[in-house]
């Protein structure tokens, strides 16, 4: 089953917290790792196959 929103307006709470952490820490820091995770969780319990 297709997901029923797009990619980009799914789970905008764990996004805002992925962003906020990645702008101020970057992509690679380890303080993001956990966030990043929980956005993909999020998406993929929407339908995303991230």
């Amino acid at each position: 089953e297709a997901p029923k929103k797009k990619i980009c307006c799914a789970c905008p709470d764990t996004k805002r917290e992925r962003d906020d952490c990645v702008a101020r820490y970057g992509p690679e820091s380890d303080r993001c790792q956990k966030l990043i995770e929980a956005h993909k969780q999020c998406l993929r319990a929407e339908g995303f196959n991230v």
